[in-house]
């Protein structure tokens, strides 16, 4: 009987830990991601901001190519750019928090990874 608790707790551990890193995981993707949202961002408003404020550039929004001029685009730029610093500071907490938990955890259980 105390076997199968034992392999049956065994079996609640993985799924949790695998819980843990797939969160994990899936946090770093979503850092990856508004990374490199955030380079692209910075990489349009170093090209647009040493250009005339009326000179015509293009900006796609909901997949429309909309024409505008670089004093009406940069605000906006850079308002999204705020914000995906924003959400990147949060991301990053949230990583660190779930780290945290899953270190924790894996003290309150005793549990040791073993790599294959």
């Amino acid at each position: 009987m105390t076997a199968q608790v034992s392999a049956r707790k065994q079996q609640e551990l993985q799924a949790q830990y695998t819980n843990y890193k797939e969160t994990l995981q899936a946090i770093a993707q979503k850092i990856g991601d508004v990374e490199q949202e955030t380079e692209e961002h910075k990489l349009v408003i170093d090209t647009l901001a040493p250009l005339p404020g009326e000179r015509k550039c293009f900006r796609m929004i909901n997949g429309v190519l909309v024409e505008r001029t670089v004093k009406d685009v940069m605000p906006q730029l850079t308002t999204n750019a705020d914000g995906l610093k924003k959400v990147l500071d949060d991301l990053l907490k949230q990583y660190t928090a779930k780290q945290e938990e899953l270190e924790k955890w894996k003290k309150q259980n005793k549990i040791q990874v073993v790599q294959q």
